[in-house]
């Protein structure tokens, strides 16, 4: 160290504090970067590798940036997974004596970025922290965890804690459906932490000091930021890891942001039992927020009803979709305000046209908080809330709950529109260290400071005027350069005219540049101004700044209203534009939809109409839909929309359905489509049975369960196997008997329709044209008795000879479908054991059961089928049931 430049002494010094991040060093009008830094960064921002010291022992790789463009580079650092620490002058280099101090006033990191230019407008961006329960005994991992999550541009700050076997599942689920962009934790404890999809793979993971963690000085810092004698209030009291856990995160916070964090003035505790419940298989396979093929927004829920017009409503929406609501009341009370807008259009238009003029006050908020707002972000502030008196006048007439309350609690902080209003300028620039930032007549001495800064020029014009008049030199100017300051340029054909008193500064080719004592003191005096001006000018706005951050409780709750009323306005807006009804919403098993239509969809299709279907279930009669038909036929997209239609109903939105009644769901789960896992060594028929062992261990009755293809991953039978039995399980094991739709291709398993009393058969109508077919679209009562895998076959263009050879092979299958005794396969047990009166060689009498005869069928009595139908409970069958019934008998019987 003693052998290197005292810049390069004091560039390792604040490096050795900072070693985990980039380091960009301020040089002048450069963010300059030194050493492995320079290395990493110049490929990260491919930029040029110079080194400074060339040649001699102490050469240091370096590159840099322009001071100005500085944020560019630092956010592509950051999506690039990067922590940047910026090292800038703290002192003014014409007052320092030696080399100009300098020290790290931020460290950025993806998980406390606040900049607009970095962040997506209207998606959270978390930082979590994670602490795990007492050193875990003899290898085996930590039975608790606590977790804060934090979104430091908005101030969301909620916590939460996991005990039990299950806690490390749960708490991977949790990160999951947060997904934090950074993850902290005690140093030696993030290798422990659980791991499930969507959590922690590529996600910045670093330690803290263990003692930040403390319960103790947790339980100080939080309740110091928080302004309170306790945690009751929030209802955290007691939770000691998820206290560490926030405690070791805020003492991080302070250390990297050099600030206060005074935007941060509540927590939230988060139960997930408080929502219905998406696991991330789901919201992949429903597409709520994310789609499957980028994970953007196109083509998912959250872009159909996402007519919000405010960054913070668009936030709130999309939290209200992932977390629909459990309580039919505050589910009828959504209702009701979307159905207010929706019968109020100009009202509505009127709201909205006022809400497009509102910022992201959240954001702003927390700019100000965190002291990087500059003077447009209180621009932006003072200009939005200038909206607020026209929006609380408007909103008296909206008598729906919902509205009216966030009417009632909305601050329109005329006191602080009107400081910033007498304050700023009309255009201030980005920068708040050169001036321009405040108007004239808001600050005495900044006007008198003002004024010798723009009287300069005519004062300047008239001592050239004297001076021309006194020399005889009509060629005469006043100039003025960084370098000289003011002097007098004079043509060396006119040196003879010079008078005694002008002192020579420089000479140049065709001129002479003098200076007099008179423009010396004038300079002197208009340069002391501007510098005042601009050092006056940042002292003012810091303080305004530090105004509005004071204000933070209220203009949080501002924010809220503003967010929610925007977010109701959005989803009348979707119900208007796309037909939407109103769904009835109670606490039940029975799920009534008619007509339903998938609401991504249907917007998707391009010249053709989309065909709607009913769903009808319940717990007692319907509680298993088993659906059969072809490929392509549209059995997903049935699943789906009955499933994104409840999500929707729960979150308070209007449904695309004729007429729905939803009875509260609990969970969604969904075991939908192929894929796998390759970097974690899963195949796809593994990743099929993990999400299906998720769905048996952890749904109730209360859940909606959409089953689609389970088994398709491996042999014929051992897939069939796996599926039959899964439903039987569904059906017969009362705590996860939940409202179910199991589409398939094993036609066997329609057979279960005979066989448990609450399983029912749909099928997906199809038409047989001059050997093609025709997807109908349409839901029946019934099963298919095909796939139509090979016409898909064909449409997809295999060689004919192919297709061919595949139908010889499909009716040799076809033939083996019944035992020899004529009974389904499917519905033997080994042992002996009984299937709802069904025996591995005898079938005994059900009560109830209802003869051939009866019917007026006339069956052989030789006929291997007769068991079958002896045994069918035709009694207790709807009409319809009982003749699909007998039309799949007559199909064997002619076979």
């Amino acid at each position: 160290m003693d052998s290197l430049t005292p810049m390069l002494r004091q560039y390792q010094s604040i490096k050795a504090e900072h070693p985990g991040a980039i380091l960009m060093f301020r040089l002048g009008d450069f963010y300059e970067m030194f050493y492995e830094d320079a290395v990493v960064a110049s490929k990260a921002l491919a930029l040029t590798l110079t080194s400074r010291g060339r040649g001699t022992p102490h050469e240091a790789p370096m590159c840099g940036v322009p001071y100005h463009a500085a944020q560019g580079y630092i956010g592509r650092l950051i999506r690039q997974g990067f922590r940047v620490a910026i090292c800038d002058q703290v002192e003014d280099p014409r007052a320092a004596k030696g080399i100009v101090r300098r020290a790290v006033t931020r460290v950025l990191s993806p998980g406390t970025v606040t900049d607009d230019l970095q962040l997506p407008a209207r998606e959270p961006n978390y930082i979590a922290s994670v602490l795990p329960s007492a050193e875990p005994r003899r290898g085996r991992p930590a039975d608790g965890f606590g977790v804060a999550f934090l979104d430091l541009s908005t101030g969301d700050f909620r916590l939460a804690e996991h005990r039990g076997e299950k806690a490390g599942e749960a708490l991977a689920d949790q990160l999951a459906f947060f997904a934090p962009r950074e993850i902290l934790a005690p140093e030696g404890a993030a290798p422990g932490l659980p791991r499930a999809e969507g959590a922690l793979e590529g996600t910045l993971v670093h330690a803290a000091p263990a003692w930040a963690f403390a319960r103790d000085a947790a339980y100080r810092a939080l309740t110091e930021r928080l302004g309170t004698a306790s945690l009751d209030g929030f209802g955290c009291e007691g939770r000691d890891l998820a206290i560490g856990a926030a405690g070791g995160l805020l003492h991080h916070l302070r250390e990297t942001q050099k600030a206060d964090l005074k935007h941060l003035t509540r927590v939230t505790w988060h139960e997930e039992r408080d929502g219905l419940v998406l696991d991330a298989a789901t919201r992949r396979t429903l597409e709520a927020v994310e789609n499957a093929r980028d994970g953007g927004r196109e083509g998912t829920l959250l872009s159909v009803l996402d007519h919000t017009l405010t960054a913070m409503g668009g936030r709130l929406l999309r939290d209200w979709i992932l977390r629909p609501l459990l309580s039919v009341e505050a589910i009828e009370e959504r209702l009701d305000a979307v159905e207010l807008l929706l019968g109020r259009p100009s009202e509505r238009a009127a709201l909205r046209g006022l809400l497009a003029r509102v910022a992201d006050l959240e954001r702003l908020l927390a700019r100000s908080a965190l002291g990087t707002a500059n003077a447009r972000d209180l621009v932006a502030l003072r200009d939005s809330l200038a909206v607020l008196p026209s929006i609380a006048a408007l909103g008296v007439a909206f008598t729906a709950p919902a509205l009216a309350r966030r009417v009632a609690g909305l601050d329109v902080l005329g006191d602080l529109h009107g400081a910033l209003a007498a304050a700023l300028a009309e255009d201030p620039p980005a920068t708040i260290k050169e001036g321009g930032l405040l108007r004239d007549g808001y600050h005495d001495e900044l006007d008198r400071l003002r004024l010798i800064r723009r009287d300069s020029r005519a004062y300047l014009a008239s001592v050239e005027t004297r001076e021309r008049a006194r020399t005889g030199i009509a060629s005469l100017k006043v100039r003025y350069n960084k370098v000289f300051g003011y002097y007098l340029e004079v043509s060396h054909a006119n040196r003879g005219l010079v008078p005694a008193d002008y002192e020579r500064r420089q000479t140049l080719v065709g001129a002479e540049r003098y200076a007099t004592p008179e423009l010396r003191e004038y300079e002197a005096k208009v340069l002391t101004a501007q510098e005042r001006i601009e050092a006056l000018e940042h002292e003012i706005f810091v303080a305004l700044r530090g105004e509005v951050a004071e204000t933070a409780p209220r203009l949080q709750a501002t924010a809220g209203a503003l967010a929610a009323l925007d977010a109701l306005a959005a989803l009348a807006e979707a119900a208007a534009e796309h037909g939407y009804a109103r769904p009835r919403v109670e606490d039940s098993g029975r799920l009534r939809i008619l007509e339903a239509r998938h609401p991504v969809v249907e917007r998707m299709l391009a010249g053709e109409r989309y065909v709607p279907n009913d769903c009808l279930m319940d717990l007692e009669e319907r509680q298993i839909l088993i659906l059969t038909g072809p490929n392509m036929g549209g059995k997903s997209t049935y699943l789906r929309s009955v499933a994104l239609i409840v999500l929707m109903a729960q979150a308070g939105s209007f449904v695309p359905a004729a007429e729905a009644t939803i009875g509260i769901v609990d969970r969604i789960f969904s075991r939908v489509g192929a894929s796998d896992n390759l970097a974690r060594g899963q195949s796809t028929f593994l990743v099929e049975m993990n999400e299906t062992a998720n769905i048996l261990n952890n749904a109730t009755a209360r859940s909606l369960i959409l089953l689609d293809e389970v088994g398709r991953g491996t042999s014929t039978f051992d897939g069939l196997s796996i599926a039959w039995s899964v439903a039987e399980h569904l059906h017969d094991h009362a705590p996860v008997a939940a409202r179910t739709l199991f589409a398939t291709h094993y036609h066997e398993m329609t057979e279960l329709a005979l066989l448990r009393p609450r399983v029912k058969n749909l099928t997906m109508a199809v038409r047989e044209w001059n050997d093609t077919i025709v997807f109908l679209r349409k839901v029946l009562e019934g099963a298919a008795d095909r796939s139509y895998g090979i016409q898909v076959a064909r449409l997809a263009g295999l060689p004919r000879a192919v297709v061919d050879r595949a139908l010889e092979v499909l009716a040799n299958l076809e033939r083996e479908e019944l035992s020899r005794d004529g009974r389904p396969k499917l519905a033997r047990h080994l042992g002996g054991g009984s299937t709802a009166g069904v025996t591995g060689g005898e079938a005994s009498e059900p009560a109830g059961g209802a003869a051939p005869a009866q019917l007026g069928l006339f069956v052989p009595e030789e006929d291997p089928i007769v068991e079958m139908v002896r045994q069918a409970p035709l009694d207790r069958m709807t009409p319809l049931e009982a003749l699909n019934f007998l039309a799949e008998m007559k199909r064997r019987l002619a076979r």
